[in-house]
C-alpha cells in the first residue's frame, strides 16, 4: 500500500469518527469534541458574559440569563434550539457558536454572527439543515467573525466540556450555577433552569 492510500484511508476513519460520534448518540447526549481538555477554570455565567460572544434571543430586559454554546453542524444543538423556544419569555439566552465539528461549523457559526438578525439566520441555518441542504451559506463580513468562533472554542475548551450543547446558566429560583451538556425537551430544560414549564410540554 503506498503513502497516498494510506492516507486516504486514515483520513475516512476520522470522518467516520466524527460521524458516528455525532449521529449514533441518544438525543440527550453532547455531540463529542475530538480532544476533550481537563478544565482550567469553572464555568460560570458571569465571565462567559464577559469573554465569549454570541447573539441574544429573548428581552433584553430579563435577567434571567442562560448561555449555550453549540457548533452549527450539530444536530443536538438544533434539538435543543427548538427546545429552548417556548421558554423565550422567561430567559434571556444567549447562543455562542463554537467551532468543535469540521471546518464547516465555524464558517456557519461565523456567518450566524456576521448576519444582521442572528435570531433569524439561525432559524434559516437550521431549516436547510432540516431539509438536507446543509446549513446557512456564507454570507456577510465571515472573516471578521471567525476569530470570535476560535475564541469562543478556546473558551469552551478551558471549562473542559466534554461536547456541544453544553447550557451554562443561575437557577431562576436558588440562584445556584447549572452546567448541563447535551439537549434537552423544553420541560426538561425550563425544570433544569428553575423556569416554568409551559402548558402543552
Amino acid at each position: 500500500m503506498n503513502l497516498t492510500s494510506q492516507i486516504r484511508i486514515a483520513l475516512a476513519a476520522t470522518a467516520c469518527a466524527a460521524l458516528a460520534a455525532c449521529g449514533d448518540q441518544p438525543a440527550s447526549s453532547p455531540t463529542q469534541p475530538a480532544a476533550p481538555q481537563a478544565a482550567t477554570q469553572a464555568a460560570s455565567p458571569a465571565a462567559i458574559a464577559a469573554e465569549a460572544k454570541g447573539f441574544t434571543v429573548g428581552s433584553e430586559m430579563n435577567v434571567r440569563r442562560v448561555f449555550v454554546f453549540f457548533d452549527p453542524q450539530c444536530p443536538h444543538c438544533a434539538a435543543l434550539w427548538q427546545a429552548a423556544k417556548p421558554l423565550r419569555s422567561q430567559a434571556r439566552f444567549t447562543w455562542i457558536p463554537v467551532g468543535l465539528m469540521n471546518p464547516t461549523s465555524t464558517t456557519q457559526g461565523a456567518t450566524i454572527l456576521a448576519a444582521s438578525d442572528p435570531v433569524a439566520a439561525m432559524d434559516r441555518h437550521e431549516s436547510l439543515l432540516s431539509a438536507k441542504q446543509g446549513g446557512i451559506p456564507p454570507e456577510g463580513d465571515v472573516e471578521a467573525q471567525r476569530a470570535a468562533i476560535a475564541s469562543n472554542t478556546a473558551l469552551m475548551n478551558r471549562y473542559g466540556f466534554g461536547g456541544v450543547p453544553v447550557i451554562v446558566a443561575n437557577h431562576a429560583v436558588t440562584g445556584e450555577v447549572v452546567v448541563r451538556e447535551g439537549s434537552m425537551a423544553t420541560a426538561a430544560l425550563a425544570t433544569a433552569l428553575g423556569l416554568q414549564v409551559p402548558a402543552g410540554n
